[in-house]
């Protein structure tokens, strides 16, 4: 088996204001860059990693940056745990994406399994690539313990497969920023111990946004 610790990126700007992120390579903010340092500590005390890797997104990696300056390992990114691509939506709230596309954002939030962004990605692409992840990182780190940072979507899309939930049920499961997930993969089974944990983060004295775009 190989345990993974599968972590949300802090907060951003657009996190804080609700704006469809995917692609969009922003960086964390005050309270993000402090959740990370947070989250880093927790997961240096808790577990002793062998690996990290993160999304190539620049949130994803500080995030990742902050638990490997503590566990003295490389970030190493992975295609794997990129957020979804939100395409023309990018950018925009959600009530400005509904002005121009209603159906599309009425489908992302009521029956995610439906939605195709235009220009972008479909929920089933996110999952797919996902899932190949972990079995492909089961693959190369046998009996180890592996830090994984990823995005909402991304997370929470990982976390359906193994889970063995449709699409539909994206938003049932909850992923704060720097929440940390942790799952045991085996050769054809998945053991869930942690969903959105987020108590290392009570010394900031808020509740991290439960953020759906």
């Amino acid at each position: 088996m190989t345990l993974f610790v599968l972590v949300r990126h802090g907060q951003t700007e657009w996190n804080r204001v609700e704006r469809f992120r995917g692609r969009a390579d922003i960086p964390l903010n005050a309270t993000g860059l402090e959740q990370a340092r947070l989250t880093a500590e927790r997961i240096a005390a808790r577990w002793t990693p062998t690996a990290i890797y993160a999304s190539p997104l620049q949130r994803a990696r500080q995030t990742a940056e902050a638990i490997g300056a503590l566990t003295a390992l490389a970030v190493q990114p992975h295609q794997g745990l990129l957020d979804i691509d939100f395409g023309q939506c990018q950018g925009l709230t959600s009530a400005e994406a509904r002005g121009r596309w209603p159906d599309v954002v009425d489908a992302w939030y009521g029956h995610p399994a439906l939605a195709r962004f235009p220009g972008g990605e479909r929920l089933a692409d996110v999952r797919a690539r996902g899932s190949a992840a972990i079995a492909e990182l089961s693959l190369r780190h046998p009996g180890a313990t592996v830090v994984l940072v990823g995005h909402t979507v991304a997370n929470r899309a990982i976390l359906l497969g193994i889970l063995g939930l449709g699409d539909d049920a994206l938003w049932r499961l909850g992923q704060d920023p720097c929440a940390i997930n942790v799952f045991e993969a085996g050769e054809r089974s998945y053991v869930l111990s942690c969903l959105n944990d987020t108590c290392h983060l009570d010394a900031l004295r808020i509740s991290p946004p439960a953020s759906r775009p």
